[in-house]
Order: structure tokens, then C-alpha cells, then sequence
């Protein structure tokens, strides 16, 4: 191909193309420039001999720096022109055949294009092509001959390095130098000469500077200290040249000197001439370059100096100078001086500026004290110079663009006119407000806009950012919305007749609709910020209301309007999101407020207004299916070109690693400033600081082929009839085709969509959600994410990079996708709540979830930047609340993919939950969102698993608990994990909401994790919870003695949240952990809830979750169970039960179950549970039967009639029966009842659920004690009822039967005879015959095998004696 057009003269042709171009201006042929180039730039890098010919033509260098300088606003054209300037330029440095030690060894292939790294370090490159080497592998290191030597430069080099070296830098030998004793160590033909002497002293930077103050201070004219400090100047810009991010040998150098006494005595005095402001804009510019060096890291010492000469009072030559006095507005007519002051008010300006950005990173509390009393003073001083500004009619605009700039500057900073002395801040905002009014009315509305002219185009962008951030200061100053009239301005006629009619926000309206994208964004911008507040959204719909489509349609139609930008968009979409925040009528309703959208049929008369019209206007406008469509738009790249002519397209060429755009791959466009972040939680835009990004998908309607006409703006034409550029309509279907030119949708736009979707949802819930169902637009916004760009720019930030402009874009690119991601989680934790289905898909949860966890792992460490850390902060906190509202809503669903998910990088996982703990301090929300859902992780998993016993679903994978307390390599881990929620639990007061939140992460985590049992029991937490209880209790006490019941009731209920919070976590911390038993054992906790008992039985609450304490305390801990017989005085309850009847906790117990009303069944059942435990103590077993407790028992009612099923009540009886008589004392107990025997065979006549064989448990285990034989063969109601069971179609029943008749047999005698009653021996006869055939292969089950024995056993001694 390229041999083809090589024959077809091609390049002959582009330049012939691009001469023709030239000499007509551009005019000519403009559309074939950016094409030629590109072909141009694609033949030169695959041709080098084409390379080497045209490299040397001087005329085609020249050629295409005119079309550059022409096409200069076309960043397309400008960067092909830069990328053939770096392939011509830099053509013979490529060419390693050219310099190489062995030319004849040619490679057999061209050469690819690279350069060496040096050419990387020494420019900047607009194109990133291959790099080699830094030193040539072909360079030979030759000694040099005498007869170089005797060369002058090289004697020249050799004198100066020699002397540097010989005095140890230039620091010893200026100073050896300037010594009046030089002593002739060495040879005379290396001493330095006075030219020598003379550059060193100039180029080295200290010697340099310090000879410029001393030439200041001897200075003996104006021209001196003028030469002086333009020379100062010129090392500043040296530094700058050097290329090092850091502070350059110039900005450290001043810090040490002490110029500002040398430059002070010309700041502190008023300029007398034109000589001395001459002066005086050198010096502020110095300043200024100075300021804007030092950047990010500014001496505190320097902004010290400047306030202070800022803030002098009479005079204030430097403030003072921004408005002209009396006499200097007479000396107008001497153009000279007229241009000087001028251009000192233009230096002035900037420098205040520059002051004013830099202090955005200052720390220091006095500079910062300064800097809000100078911020002002600044406000009154602009404001004065603002209305003697040359009168808008006339064509003085640069002195009110630069007003207007600083007031930008200045207002963009919160809390700027609170520090007056003398006027109140909502004083001084009227004042700018009404100033900037009438800036807005001269040279806007009352002209026509700009639509036929650019003329004013920087004051009205500069005026309408004023009056952004002029709105957030009036709402931060004075929350009600008094001011709001303010904003009103009178349009068209004057007249006091048409004055109360004409008030209101429509002078806003026509600045939607400039030509200029950032005043239609500000402008917008300014419209959400009024709209925050009911008046502001009253004012601006009533001032629409001569529009079509009013306020609504006019705002939807912005935001679906596809040729408009994305930062625009974003601004009516905020409108939008705050009108729907006032609440709206089904239908109208006379004297409200506030109606809402209001639709109107002409044919049909019809008029919806509210929820109605809403509906209605978004069906019509096919709201949902074009947002769809922005979606499918988004756009996560941090560059992007015009869609029409792109510099280089990504075809499949791109991918192969020969092809010849190889080292264009990764093309950068030309850097611009960064886009500011906002706060994602503000409900309308908080971004004030309008910077575009030229390389931003923001700005992408900047390029000239997707301007949106204006030839249709019009004007307001008559007083109360408004109408304005009329936007594409919107109610285009989707079988319509969509626009050619669009604009990619950004994450920023993205992300106020999700808002805009989370408001219509809490609006109109059922109708929202059903059409999210319908065009699928959850999906498709979940299908956006992905976490490798955030990583990826994470990355980037990690490794130094060459440009500061590249680390600010990406750092606006990782903020506006966490931006995105915190409005889309909250958008979905809405959708959870009103339809779970929305989100429920399995093919939209899991990459969701997979992306959010990859989100919520990376790494900030690294991270300077701290904005970025705190939306990292805010994103992560979106996310885990998204999490715990899918394990809330969704948990059958959503578990299983998030523990698989977290258990795929368990180690980033845990670092990362550690880490956001840990932000207690900093980002409690933070700290809190991670606790909650670590909390209701654990939970929903602890219910899967107790729904899950059966072992069923075996293939799940690994829960959080498993993987807290897994391999020994992540004991580490769980170790931090624990201690970081401990701190923030015993770290903060009782009434913080951080301690409520930490306090059920540890309930989750001591229940599940046996790693953080002893985490807690290392950490004291069973002490510290007994020495809070005991705390609790003395207050309790305390308070009761106090007058005021009231205020008593509320310290009662603190008292009895923290008390059984504290319960709470003593009772998950002793779950089925012996040591921690012990402990608590040790610190007396049984005392300590006997003294708690008469605060325990006045709330239930407390009561039950103390009985849950003591069950899970005295559960397999005999010794546990000991110590509720003792008294608080150590005392035996045996020794002292007689003359103190409740000196033990046990009797408390014993007590409250006696006496417990039936309608406390959870309470109830939570008793005779804590007594069951109980009942397998020795010595808790003698307590209950002298206390005669087990009497209770007797009295119970056995119900009558056609009711065969036991009482709850009847039924914890047998359990608590059937722990005693699992011990022979307590086996005794019951057959020392008179009528317990009875009763239980009675019972077991009745059913009860699962709970149908415990009488006859009950019996079994009596049977096996030979003691209670006699008394057993004695009933014959039991032996009846034990041989019915051999009967019985339940094989639990025949097996409890046989069991207890073998017992009863075995080794006594006497039982021969009651069991050979013929009645008996046939049922045992019968069922061991069918026994014998039913399990003839016992071994398949123990139980049947065991009923097989005992049948034969019986058999066996009933025929064999």
C-alpha cells in the first residue's frame, strides 16, 4: 500500500493541499487538513527514507507551523501537527544505523521509530512513542589528546570543573574568591579568570540572587532595581524550566535570604509616577510567579508578609490601588499612564489571585486568621471597584473582566464575607448581588445575550460563577429563605405598573441557552443551588410559566437533549431532582404552594398537575428509554476526541504490537486544568469552582462540530413574554433515529441520573419501579461498573508522574466514578425497598457484587490527595450500606455471592474492614457502615447455617466465621479486625451511635468466632463488663434516691440499654467457651446479677436477656451451676437457706418461676430452660428439692375434653423432670412426689408436637436405678403403659419400652414375676418375633439393633428362669 501511493506522488499532494490551505487562510479546503496530516503522519513513520528527505526541508517545518497557528482552536489538527514535528525533528536521533560503531550492520527490516530516554527526560514529547536505551551501547570512551586539550572550550570546562572539585562546590570557591587572601595552590593556567568568576556567579543561584538584593539596594534608579528584579524573575523561570516537580534552587534559595526587607519599603507606599508603577508591576509580578511556584507546598513566612502588607490600614498602597481615586480618573487623557495603571491593576489582580488559590492547602491557624479578615476586606474593596468599573455601555470591558475574575476567585471560598467588623455578611452579599444584577442586565438580557457577538463573553460567564457562589454563601450565612427576593430583577419595562408583575428568576432563563457551554452550565448550576430551598423552586416555575413547557419541560428537555454536554445535562438533572423534593398533589388543590408539573390536552381540555402530570410528561417525552440511551453512551475514559475526524482510531491495527501506529497506541491529548469534585450527598451541586478540562469528556461540546446551533435564540421581545431557544423537542420515539452528533455521557452525568431515578422512585414508587422493569435500566447501570479503572487509576497515582496535570486529571477521573458509584448504590438500596426484584437478577448481582468488593479493597495508602482519600471515604460507606441492604432484602439471594466474593480475596478483605474500623475517629459514617454489615453478614450466615443442619447444601462456599478463624496465616488478620471493634466499642461514651453499632459487631462476631472469644478474654473485656454492670447498678441505685421521676425514667432507660448491651456481649463471649466461663466465674458474676435482680424484674427485656446470659453460662459448666447456690457471702445456700430465703440467686430463680403469670411465655420458657441446666447439678438439685419447688408440679391442670395436646407450661415441666432424673438423687426427688407417677403417666396420654415420648423418658431412666424398681413394679399404670409401648407404630415409643422392661428385669428377681403376666409376655413375644423379621440386617442402624437386643434379652430372661 504505501509503495502504491509513494507512486501516486501522495505526499506531493498533501503539501501541495496544505500550501493551497495556507495561502487562502484556511478557508479553503479546511476539511481535507486534518486527513492529509494523519496520512502524513502514518507515511512518515513507516517510510524513514521519507523520514530523512522531508526532515531536511525547512520550508515543510515552516508549512506546518502556519497551519498549526491557523487551526490553532482544533486540538485534532494541533496534535497531528505536534506528532509530524516529533517524527521530522527527531528523525535523526532514532536512527541508530546513523550513529551506530558498525555501519555497515544495517538491520534487514526498517527501523521502528524510538528515541532514546534522554529525549523522554529533556521535552515534552506530545505523543508517547518507543523508548530505548540511555547511554549508547555503541559509545567508545576515547582519552583525550593533548592537541584537545589545548582546545579553548575544552580548557575552558577543564579550568571550571577542576576548581569546583578542588574547593568542594561553588558555595567554598565564590567565597575563596571574594577572600581578599588567595593563596596559589595550583598551577596558573587552571586559576579562573574574571570572565569565569563573573558566569559562575551569575549562573549559580545563590551568588545570583544575592548579588540581585545587594543591586536593589544600591540600586540608585528605578532602572536598577527594575534590571534587579526582572533578573530574580528569570531564576524563577529557570526553575520552572527544570522540569522537577518539587520547589526549584530559586524558591529554596529565597527562603533563606532575606529579600522581603529589601522589597518591603516599595510595596509600603502609594506610587508617586509612572515610573514608580512601572516598578511596582515588576515587583507584584515577581510575586506572583513566586506564589505560583511554590504551589501546593507555599512558605508560610512569605504568605505571612503579604497578608500583613494586604491588611495595613491608611495607607493600603496594594488594595488601594484597585480603585481609582478622584485625581487619577482625571489623568484618564494621558494614554501612557492610562495603560501602566492598567496593567499594574491586571498584575495586582492576578497575584490577589494566585493568594487566594494557594491558600486552599495552608494549614496554618494564624496565617488562616489573616487570610478570613483579608478575604473580607478583599470583597468590600472588589465591590468598590465594581461600580466605578468603566459604564457598560462603554467598550471598557477588560478592567471589569478582571474585577469580575477576582470576585470569582474570591467567592468561591466558604464563609468570605463573614468577617467583617463593621457589616453583616448577608449585608455585603445584597451588595454583590445587586451589582452583579445589573452586570447580568447590561450585558445580557437588556443585549440580546451574545448571540450575535462575543463581545462581554468573559464577563458574563465570570458574573454568572459569582453568582453561583454568591448563592451558597447567602444559603450558608442565613438559612431561611428571606433572601430570596433579592434574586428578582424586573425585566422589560421599568414602569412601577409592571414592577410587581415582572419580578422573578426569568432573567435566568436565557442564560440555559448560551452559546458558551460553561455559562449554560453555571448558569444551570445556579439554578439547582436556588432550587435547593421551596421559594427558589416556586420563584423559578412561576418565572417559566410564559414557556413552553414551562419549568419541567424545559429542564427535561436539557437533559435528553443529546447534542448537549454532559456537565450541562448533569445541572438540569439536579433541577430536576430538586423539585422533586417538595411534596406534590394527586390533583389540584386552590392556595397550595406548590402544584408540581402541570400538563395540558388542547383537544381534549384535560389538565393534569402534580404526580399525574409527571407521569404523563415523562410518558411523553419517553423519559426511561432515553435514559437508557445516555447509558449506553457512558463513557469512563479520561480523553476523548471529536467523533467526527478522531486523531487515531482503535482498530484492530491497534492490537498488534508491529503495526504502524505502534507508538501512538497510547496518544494523550493536550492537558488542561482539572475538573473540581463535589460533595456526591449535596442534594443539588456544590461544585462551585468551574474549571474545564480540555481533554475531558465534560467538555467535549467545546469542539466546534458539536455546537448546538444558535441561530435560533431569541430574546425577550416583549415585557412578560419570554421565549427561548427552542431544544430539540423530545418526543421522539425510539424507532426514531437518534442524532448524529452526541456527546459521551460522563460518570458526573451518570451519577446525577442515579439521584435524579433514586427521587422519581420515593416520588412515584409502584410506577417507577415498573418502568425501571420495562426498559431495563438498572440492569444497564449496573453493567457500568467496573472496578478496574478506579485500580487502575489508583495505580497511576502510586507511581510519580512527569506532569502535574496528569496526576489532577486522574485524580478527577477516580472521583467522578466514586461519585457514580455512591449515587448508584443509593439508587439501588432504594430499589431494594420498593421492588427487591429489580436488583434480585442473578446475571446483574453477581458482577455487581464482584466489582463492589473490588472497590472496596483497593488501597489508598499511597494516596496524597486528600480529597480523593474522602470520596474513597464516602464511596466505601455507599457500599457497605448497599451490601447490608441486600443482605437485609435479599439475603437468600445475595449471601451466597457476597461470602463467595469476600472469600475470593479474604486477605484485602479483612485489611480493608480493619482499615475502614479504624476510621472511627476520622469517618465514623464509615466505621458504622462497615460494623452494620459485618454485623448483618454474620447474622444472615449464622441463620443459613441453623436452616441448613441437615447438610443439604455441602457445596456453599466458605463463610466469613470459617474464614475469620481458618488458617494459621490469618490469625493475624482477625486479631486486628477484633481489636479495632473492641476500641470502638470501649473507646466511645454510652449515648454515641458508634458504640451501639460496634457493640452488635462483637455480639456477631463472639458468637460465630472462637478466635474472638479469646481476643476478648485477653483484652478483659468479661472484667470490664462486670465492673460496668457493677457501675450501672450503684447509679441505679443512686438515682433512686434522688428527687425528679422524670428525669429519673430517662436515665433509667440509658442505664437499662447499656446494661443490656453489656449483658449481651457477656453472653455471646462465655457461648460454649469453658475458659471464658471460668472468667467470668472468677470476676462473680452471679453476685453481680443477684444484686441487679430487683432492676432485672421490673423489665422484662433485661429479665430475658438475663436468663439467656445465665443459660449459655451454666450450660456444660457444672461448676457455673455450684455457684448459683451460694450466697454473696460465700455462704453455702444449705447452711443459710433458713434465715435467708433468697441469699442465693437460685432461689430468686425458683422463686420467679412459682410465681411467673402465664402470658410471660418467653420469660417462662426462658426459666424452666436456666433450671434445666440446672437440674444436672448436684447441688442445684438440692436446693430445688428443699425449696419444694417441684410441688408446683402437682398443681398443674391437665386439659380436659376432646384437647389432647399438653400446655407449654406442662410441657417445660417434663423437660426440667427429665434432666433430674438423669441422676439417681434426682430420680428419688420424683417418686418422693406423691401422685408425680400418676400424673406422668396421665401426661404421656397426651400429645405435644415433637414432645410426645418425655413421661416415658422420664420412665426409662427411673427403670435403671435398682433402688426405684420395687416402687415402678409396685404402679401397675406404668408397666401397663411401658408394655402398651412394645405396641405402639412408633418405633421411638417401642424402643423407650423395651429399653425400660429389660431394665426393670435385669438383675431383679422380682420383676420376673410382674413381667410374666401373660398380657405382658405376649406383647414381648409378638414384637420380638417381628422384630426378628423386620431387622433382620440390624447392622444398618444402631437404634434398631439396640430394640433387637433388648426384645432378646427380655425374651431370654423371661423363658431361661
Amino acid at each position: 500500500m504505501h509503495a502504491v501511493v509513494k507512486k501516486l506522488c501522495l505526499i506531493e499532494k498533501i503539501i501541495g493541499y496544505l500550501n493551497e490551505c495556507v495561502g487562502q487562510d484556511g478557508k479553503v479546503i479546511e476539511c481535507l487538513i486534518q486527513p492529509c496530516l494523519t496520512l502524513l503522519r502514518k507515511v512518515l513513520y513507516a517510510d524513514h527514507t521519507i523520514r530523512v528527505s522531508l526532515s531536511q526541508q525547512s520550508s515543510l517545518l515552516t508549512l506546518l507551523l502556519r497551519v498549526s497557528l491557523i487551526f490553532h482552536e482544533d486540538c485534532t489538527v494541533v496534535t497531528e501537527v505536534g506528532a509530524l514535528f516529533c517524527l521530522l525533528l527527531f528523525d535523526e536521533v532514532s536512527r541508530m544505523d546513523t550513529w551506530s560503531l558498525d555501519p555497515s550492520n544495517k538491520p534487514s527490516l526498517p527501523p521502528a521509530f524510538s528515541l532514546p530516554v534522554s529525549v523522554f527526560r529533556r521535552y515534552h514529547l506530545p505523543v508517547h512513542v518507543i523508548g530505548h536505551h540511555a547511554v549508547s551501547p555503541y559509545s567508545i570512551v576515547l582519552p583525550l589528546s593533548a592537541e584537545y586539550l589545548a582546545l579553548k572550550p575544552v580548557s575552558d570546562m577543564l579550568r571550571i570543573a577542576w576548581n569546583l572539585a578542588w574547593y568542594h562546590g561553588s558555595d567554598n570557591l565564590l567565597k575563596h574568591m571574594t577572600s581578599e587572601a588567595k593563596i596559589q595552590e595550583f598551577l596558573g593556567a587552571l586559576q579562573l579568570s574574571t570572565e569565569d568568576i563573573l558566569t559562575l556567579k551569575i549562573t549559580y543561584t545563590a551568588s545570583g540572587l544575592q548579588d540581585c538584593l545587594q543591586s536593589i539596594v544600591q540600586a540608585a534608579g528605578h532602572r536598577d532595581v527594575r534590571a534587579a528584579v526582572t533578573r530574580m524573575s528569570f531564576y524563577l523561570f529557570n526553575d520552572k524550566l527544570s522540569l522537577k516537580g518539587d520547589i526549584g534552587p530559586c524558591g529554596v534559595t529565597l527562603k533563606s535570604l532575606a529579600w522581603h526587607t529589601v522589597l518591603n519599603r516599595f510595596l509600603q507606599v502609594p506610587p508617586a509616577c509612572t515610573e514608580d508603577e512601572k516598578l511596582l508591576i515588576d515587583i507584584i509580578h515577581f510575586l506572583n510567579k513566586l506564589i505560583k511556584e511554590q504551589g501546593k507546598d507555599p512558605s508560610i513566612g512569605l504568605l505571612h508578609w503579604i497578608l500583613e502588607l494586604l491588611l495595613r490600614h491608611n495607607p493600603n498602597p496594594l488594595l488601594d490601588l484597585l480603585v481609582l481615586t478622584e485625581s487619577q480618573a482625571r489623568e484618564e487623557a494621558d494614554h501612557v499612564r492610562t495603560a501602566v495603571r492598567q496593567q499594574l491593576q491586571k498584575e495586582l489582580i492576578a497575584l490577589l489571585n494566585s493568594l487566594l488559590l494557594v491558600f486552599m492547602t495552608v494549614t496554618d491557624r494564624k496565617c488562616l486568621e489573616l487570610f478570613y479578615v483579608f478575604q473580607t476586606q478583599l470583597s468590600l474593596k472588589l465591590l468598590q471597584c465594581l461600580r466605578v468599573t468603566d459604564a457598560p455601555h462603554f467598550y471598557g470591558l477588560p478592567a471589569l473582566e478582571r474585577t469580575l475574575g477576582g470576585m470569582a476567585h474570591l467567592t468561591a471560598f466558604p464563609g468570605w464575607s463573614a468577617h467583617s467588623p463593621l457589616s453583616k455578611p448577608l449585608e455585603i452579599c445584597g451588595k454583590y448581588l445587586s451589582g452583579l444584577l445589573e452586570v447580568i442586565t447590561s450585558f445580557y438580557v437588556e443585549r440580546g445575550g451574545n448571540a450575535m457577538s462575543f463581545m462581554g463573553k468573559g464577563v458574563t460567564k465570570s458574573t454568572v460563577l459569582c453568582l453561583l457562589h454568591l448563592s451558597h454563601e447567602m444559603m450558608s450565612q442565613a438559612p431561611s429563605s428571606e433572601w430570596m427576593p433579592l434574586w428578582f430583577l424586573p425585566l422589560g419595562s421599568h414602569s412601577e405598573e409592571d414592577a410587581s408583575t415582572q419580578q422573578g428568576l426569568a432573567w435566568l432563563i436565557p442564560l440555559w441557552v448560551d452559546r458558551d457551554p460553561e455559562v449554560r452550565f453555571t448558569s444551570l448550576g445556579l439554578g439547582s443551588a436556588l432550587t435547593t430551598i421551596e421559594t427558589g423552586c416556586v420563584a423559578l416555575a412561576n418565572s417559566c410559566q410564559n414557556i413552553s413547557g414551562g419549568l419541567w419541560g424545559t429542564v427535561v428537555n436539557i437533559l435528553l437533549d443529546q447534542s448537549e454536554c454532559s456537565m450541562v445535562r448533569r445541572e438540569a438533572a439536579f433541577i430536576l431532582q430538586n423539585l422533586l423534593v417538595i411534596p406534590m398533589p394527586s390533583e389540584i388543590i386552590k392556595d397550595y404552594t406548590w402544584q408540581g408539573p402541570c400538563v395540558h390536552d388542547e383537544d381534549s381540555g384535560l389538565s393534569l398537575v402534580g404526580k399525574p402530570a409527571l407521569q404523563a410528561l415523562l410518558y411523553h417525552c419517553h423519559f426511561y428509554e432515553h435514559l437508557t440511551q445516555m447509558v449506553k453512551h457512558f463513557y469512563v475514559g479520561r480523553y476523548t476526541f471529536d467523533l467526527s475526524f478522531p486523531a487515531f482510531t482503535e482498530t484492530s491495527e491497534c492490537s498488534d504490537l508491529n503495526g504502524l501506529d505502534d507508538s501512538f497506541k497510547f496518544w494523550r491529548a493536550p492537558s488542561g486544568t482539572s475538573i473540581q469534585d463535589h460533595e456526591p450527598s449535596s442534594l443539588s451541586t456544590s461544585e462551585t469552582m468551574v474549571a474545564a478540562s480540555v481533554g475531558s469528556a465534560e467538555t467535549q461540546p467545546l469542539l466546534p462540530s458539536t455546537l448546538p446551533s444558535e441561530t435560533a435564540l431569541d430574546q425577550f421581545v416583549t415585557p412578560g413574554q419570554c421565549e427561548t431557544r427552542p431544544v430539540r423537542p423530545c418526543d421522539s420515539s425510539l424507532s426514531a433515529p437518534l442524532h448524529k452528533q452526541y456527546t459521551f455521557v460522563t460518570p458526573s452525568l451518570l451519577s446525577a441520573i442515579c439521584s435524579l431515578l433514586d427521587n422519581l422512585l420515593a416520588v412515584t414508587s409502584r410506577d417507577a419501579a415498573n418502568a425501571f422493569q420495562q426498559s431495563h435500566l438498572i440492569e444497564f447501570l449496573c453493567s457500568t461498573v467496573d472496578a478496574s479503572v478506579i485500580e487502575m487509576c489508583v495505580q497511576e497515582l502510586r507511581t510519580p508522574l512527569a506532569l502535574s496535570s496528569a496526576v489532577e486529571h486522574t485524580q478527577a477521573q477516580a472521583s467522578f466514578l466514586l461519585e457514580f458509584l455512591s449515587s448508584l448504590s443509593q439508587l439501588l438500596q432504594s430499589c431494594l425497598l420498593v421492588d427487591s426484584s429489580l436488583v434480585t437478577q442473578d446475571e446483574l448481582l453477581k458482577p455487581l457484587i464482584t466489582n463492589v468488593i473490588r472497590v472496596l479493597i483497593v488501597c489508598t495508602n499511597d494516596v496524597l490527595d486528600v480529597q480523593l482519600v474522602l470520596a474513597f471515604h464516602r464511596t466505601w460507606t455507599h457500599l457497605f450500606d448497599l451490601l447490608a441492604a441486600l443482605l437485609r432484602k435479599a439475603g437468600a439471594v445475595s449471601l451466597l455471592l457476597i461470602t463467595s466474593a469476600l472469600a475470593k480475596h479474604w486477605e484485602a478483605v479483612i485489611d480493608a474492614l480493619c482499615r475502614c474500623v479504624g476510621l472511627s475517629v476520622r469517618c465514623p459514617a464509615l466505621s458504622i457502615a462497615t460494623l452494620q454489615f459485618l454485623s448483618i453478614l454474620l447474622a444472615e450466615e449464622e441463620k443459613r447455617r441453623l436452616q441448613d443442619k441437615d447438610g443439604t447444601n455441602t457445596c456453599q462456599a466458605p463463610t466469613v466465621a470459617l474464614l475469620l478463624d481458618g488458617t494459621q496465616e490469618s490469625l493475624k488478620s482477625s486479631e486486628r479486625l477484633n481489636e479495632a471493634i473492641l476500641q470502638c466499642y470501649e473507646g466511645k461514651s454510652p449515648k454515641d451511635v458508634l458504640k451501639r453499632v460496634a457493640a452488635n459487631a462483637l455480639m456477631s462476631l463472639l458468637a460465630v468466632s472462637r478466635r474472638a472469644q479469646k481476643h476478648a478474654l485477653r483484652a478483659d473485656l468479661i472484667e470490664n463488663c462486670m465492673e460496668q454492670m457493677k457501675h450501672i447498678n450503684a447509679q441505679l441505685n443512686l438515682d433512686l434516691l434522688r428527687p425528679g421521676k422524670t428525669t429519673l425514667k430517662k436515665k433509667e432507660d440509658g442505664f437499662i440499654k447499656e446494661l443490656s448491651i453489656t449483658m449481651q456481649l457477656l453472653r455471646n463471649c462465655l457461648y460454649q467457651n469453658e475458659e471464658c466461663k471460668v472468667a467470668a466465674l472468677e470476676a462473680r458474676l452471679v453476685p453481680v446479677l443477684h444484686s441487679l435482680w430487683p432492676w432485672l424484674l421490673m423489665e422484662d427485656s433485661l429479665m430475658q436477656i438475663a436468663l439467656q446470659l445465665l443459660c449459655v453460662y451454666t450450660a456444660n459448666f457444672p461448676t457455673g451451676c455450684s455457684s448459683l447456690c451460694w450466697s454473696n457471702y460465700g455462704q453455702s445456700v444449705h447452711t443459710a437457706y433458713r434465715s435467708t430465703p433468697s441469699s442465693s440467686l437460685i432461689l430468686c430463680i425458683l422463686k420467679l418461676a412459682s410465681q411467673m403469670p402465664a402470658e410471660s411465655t418467653t420469660i417462662q420458657q426462658m426459666v424452666f430452660m436456666f433450671l434445666s441446666n440446672l437440674a444436672l447439678s448436684h447441688d442445684c438439685k438440692g436446693v430445688i428439692q428443699k425449696s419444694n419447688f417441684l410441688q408446683h408440679f402437682l398443681s398443674l391442670t391437665l386439659p380436659k375434653g376432646g384437647n389432647k395436646h399438653l400446655s407449654n407450661l406442662a410441657i417445660l415441666w417434663l423437660k426440667l423432670l427429665l434432666n433430674i432424673s438423669f441422676g439417681e438423687d434426682g430420680q428419688q426427688m420424683i417418686l418422693r412426689l406423691d401422685g408425680c407417677l400418676d400424673l406422668l403417666t396421665e401426661m404421656s396420654k397426651y400429645k405435644h408436637k415433637a414432645n410426645l415420648y418425655i413421661p416415658l423418658l422420664i420412665f426409662h431412666n427411673i427403670c435403671f436405678s435398682p433402688a426405684n424398681k420395687p416402687k415402678i413394679l409396685a404402679n401397675e399404670k406404668i408397666i401397663t403403659l411401658l408394655a402398651t409401648c412394645l405396641e405402639s407404630e412408633n418405633q421411638n415409643a417401642q424402643r423407650i419400652g423395651a429399653a425400660s422392661l429389660w431394665a426393670l428385669l435385669y438383675n431383679y428377681q422380682k420383676a420376673k414375676a410382674t413381667l410374666k403376666n401373660p398380657s405382658i409376655k405376649r406383647r414381648i413375644d409378638e414384637a420380638y418375633s417381628i422384630a426378628k423379621r423386620t431387622f433382620s440386617n440390624s447392622e444398618e442402624n444402631a437404634l434398631n439393633a439396640y430394640y433387637l437386643k433388648c426384645l432378646e434379652n427380655l425374651v431370654q430372661l423371661l423363658n431361661y428362669s
